[in-house]
Parts: structure tokens; C-alpha cells; sequence
């Protein structure tokens, strides 16, 4: 790239990025935080939310993606899907205690009811992100970075997800979330963020998307990544997508319950002041690590981030001291964002020239759909004998446990045996050659 080009589009990685997981944040974590404190949800109402929004995400990834590439542009997606976004992050303004209660005539009717407008709405608003962000934004970061630096653009684009939970938690100091007039500031706040990024991208964003005429048949492209002779083609792109979806199992089982588990069942009411400074430091160690994935591949760096993720889980499994628990959300931190950027960097390594949009649903499925409908289900299981507290309106809510992070360490365990296996098999392989 050129430099003037080259700094356009860090710039546009950055902020298109970072603000797109600052929704994200809001959603898979503040969300279950949302329906759990004003709408008294149970850790199914949870699990059915991240699955459906999940089944959301990959279908939408899927039409979309594969229309960008028929279309032959991303920008208009990117940006319009950015602007929709935040319209429907607003529309969450609207769904309050007190308009609900109006509605119905007990305080459990209005309990359940406040969840279920919760789930519909996430899945319209995952809809109008998924288009904008995990279709085409990602669809044309693939385009947009040659080989030689997808580990440092991986690296950044993985580290936001962190950045933006530093970003929530700090803004979020400011607002008493037991207040539904502390949800509605930040749904609109928000929103309009969101909003006003999608505006701006019009200016920014230079079109990347190649059109040909192999893009012709739409709906023959929405299945093209399942095609058999494609996987026969591309055999190790699908075995990298296989080993991203049981490493973001083990990230679904307890991230849905993660912030429950601080503020609710450890009682860190300053658990933000306590994650900031790890969140800063894997924030900083993942913008590093991609540049590992660039000089080593692969293997060497897959093995060293499940390794740390692995650590983080021991410690947070096994205590509850809040210096402790720093170091083992440290750990975990580094590890599951180390290891999207590695996972990150390889698939799009792999995914095929001018097929970015159309393996776009496929990697989805890999990355939200399996991890969304199995790991919170997994957590669920896992805490269907957690203990329960009454709350003052005689509804009761859940405690989250540690057994989170021990039934996540088992599948991080299972993710680091099977790259081991592959990498014994490659070596073999490579002496009888």
C-alpha cells in the first residue's frame, strides 16, 4: 500500500472496527446484564437470546456477503448497515419498565414480556450488524491487506474487541445500572455513535470489492463455501474454521455470565476499576501478538495463545481473591483475543482471491453460530443448580458460579489437543515426503 492509502485504512480499521465492537460489547455482555437486572431473566432467557442472535448473525452473513460480492461494492453496506444499526440500538430506548407495566397486569407478565421484546430486538439489531460489520466490513479488510501484513491488521482488529470492553466499562461507570433511566442514556448514546460512524464511512471507506462474473448467480453463492469440491479444495481452511468453533464454544460458555459473575457472585462493585488495567494490558500484548502469526504461522502461535487462555481459566476457576482473579482475567483476556487473531489472520489467509463476501457466512457459522447455539447452552447446564436469590418485587435471579470456567477449560483443552494432533500428523506427513 501506498502511505497515504495505508493510513486511510488503519484509520478506517480502527475506528469502523472499534466501534462496531463497542455494539457488540453492549450487546453480548450488557445485554444479559439488561434483561437480567430489569426484566429478572434466567440463565435460559440468556442462552436463548445468544443463540438466536447467533442464527441471526449467520444468516444475514450468509445473504449478505454474498450479495456484496454479486453487487460488487462494500461501502454502501458497510455504511448504511452502520447508520441502521444504530437506529435499531435506539429503538432499545423504548423498551422500559415503567411503558411495559402499562401494558399488562402483573409484575410477572410484564417480567416476561420485557425479555422476549429484548430478544426480538436483538435479533433485528444483529441483523442490521451482521450486514454492516461481520459481512462486508470483514469482507473488505480481507480485500484490503495483502499476506504480508494480515497478522498486524488481524492484530488490531482483535485487539478492539478488548478495547471496546475498557470503553463500555469506563462509560458505564458513570450510570447506575439497577436505573432503567441509566439503559436508556446508553442505548441512545449509543446509537447514535453507531449512527454517526456509518455517516462518516461514506467519506472514508474506498470500495475493494472485485466484481466478475462468477458473482452473477446470487443465491447460487450463498452456498458456495458448502459446495463439496470447494471443501476439497480448501481442505485446510475448513479444518482452521472447525478449530475456531470449538475455541469460540469455550468462549461462549461463560462470557455470557461473565460480568453476572464479577458484580453478582464475587460482589466487586468496583469490578470495572479491576478490569480496566487487564483489559489495557491484553489490549496491548494482542496488538503484538499478531506480528507472532507473521514471523512464526500458525502453528507456533495457535499453541502459545490456547496455552495462555488455558492458564486464565485455572485461576479464575480456582480463586476468588480480586488480585487473583486480575491475573486470571489477564490470562484469559490474552488468550481468547491472541487466539482470534491467530484463527482471525489464518482463515483469511485461506480464504480464496475475490471469494471474500461469499466465505464471509461461512466463517460466521464457525465463529457465532456453533459457539452461540452450544456454548451458552453448555454454561446453562452447568449452573442449573447455581443459587438463587429473592429480589425486593418477590421475583428471584441466579447466581453464576466458577463451574463456567472449568467447563470452558475442558473445551480449551480439547482445542489445544486437537492442534497438536494436526501438527503431528503435518510433521509426519512432511518426514515422508
Amino acid at each position: 500500500m501506498e502511505n497515504s492509502k495505508k493510513t486511510k485504512f488503519y484509520l478506517v480499521l480502527v475506528i469502523f472496527s472499534l466501534i462496531g465492537q463497542v455494539a457488540w460489547v453492549v450487546e453480548n455482555m450488557y445485554f444479559n446484564v439488561f434483561i437480567y437486572k430489569m426484566f429478572k431473566a434466567s440463565a435460559s432467557d440468556i442462552s436463548l437470546m445468544v443463540s438466536l442472535s447467533a442464527v441471526t448473525a449467520t444468516v444475514t452473513t450468509l445473504l449478505i456477503g454474498a450479495l456484496s460480492d454479486k453487487v460488487g461494492k462494500r461501502k454502501i453496506f458497510i455504511c448504511g448497515g452502520y447508520i441502521a444499526w444504530g437506529i435499531s440500538i435506539l429503538a432499545f430506548a423504548l423498551i422500559r419498565v415503567d411503558l411495559i407495566n402499562g401494558l399488562v397486569s402483573t409484575t410477572a407478565q410484564a417480567m416476561s414480556l420485557g425479555v422476549t421484546l429484548v430478544i426480538i430486538m436483538d435479533c433485528v439489531m444483529t441483523f442490521f450488524g451482521s450486514s454492516a460489520n461481520d459481512a462486508c466490513f470483514n469482507a473488505w479488510l480481507t480485500e484490503s491487506v495483502d499476506s504480508s501484513q494480515r497478522g498486524k491488521a488481524e492484530g488490531i482488529n482483535s485487539m478492539m474487541p478488548l478495547v471496546a470492553i475498557l470503553v463500555v466499562f469506563g462509560g458505564f461507570m458513570v450510570f447506575d445500572l439497577d436505573l432503567p433511566s441509566s439503559w436508556t442514556a446508553i442505548f441512545i448514546i449509543i446509537g447514535v455513535v453507531v449512527l454517526l460512524i456509518g455517516i462518516l464511512g461514506f467519506f472514508l471507506i474506498e470500495d475493494t470489492a472485485i466484481k466478475s462474473d462468477e458473482n452473477s448467480a446470487y443465491f447460487k453463492n450463498i452456498f458456495y463455501g458448502f459446495r463439496p469440491s470447494v471443501v476439497k479444495s480448501n481442505l485446510s481452511l475448513y479444518l482452521y474454521l472447525l478449530l475456531f468453533a470449538v475455541f469460540g464454544i469455550s468462549i461462549q460458555i461463560f462470557m455470557p455470565y461473565l460480568i453476572l459473575y464479577y458484580e453478582v457472585s464475587l460482589e466487586m462493585s468496583n469490578y470495572v476499576l479491576v478490569m480496566a488495567p487487564a483489559i489495557i494490558l491484553a489490549s496491548v500484548f494482542t496488538f503484538f501478538y499478531g506480528r507472532i502469526y507473521d514471523k512464526t504461522g500458525f502453528d507456533k502461535s495457535s499453541v502459545l495463545a490456547i496455552s495462555i487462555l488455558i492458564v486464565g481459566y485455572i485461576l479464575l476457576y480456582l480463586f476468588t481473591n480480586t488480585a487473583l482473579v486480575f491475573v486470571g482475567s489477564l490470562f484469559m483476556m490474552c488468550g481468547y483475543l491472541a487466539g482470534m487473531a491467530v484463527f482471525g489472520a489464518v482463515i483469511r489467509d485461506k480464504i480464496p482471491e475475490n471469494k471474500a463476501g461469499m466465505f464471509q457466512g461461512l466463517r460466521i457459522i464457525c465463529q457465532v453460530l456453533i459457539p452461540g447455539l452450544i456454548g451458552p447452552w453448555i454454561g446453562t447446564l452447568v449452573l442449573s443448580d447455581a443459587k438463587t436469590i429473592v429480589n425486593n418485587d418477590g421475583t428471584t435471579s441466579f447466581i453464576p458460579n466458577a463451574n463456567i470456567f472449568l467447563s470452558a477449560l475442558v473445551v480449551a483443552v480439547l482445542v489445544l489437543a486437537l492442534i497438536l494432533i494436526t501438527l503431528i500428523i503435518k510433521n509426519k506427513k512432511t518426514k515422508r515426503d
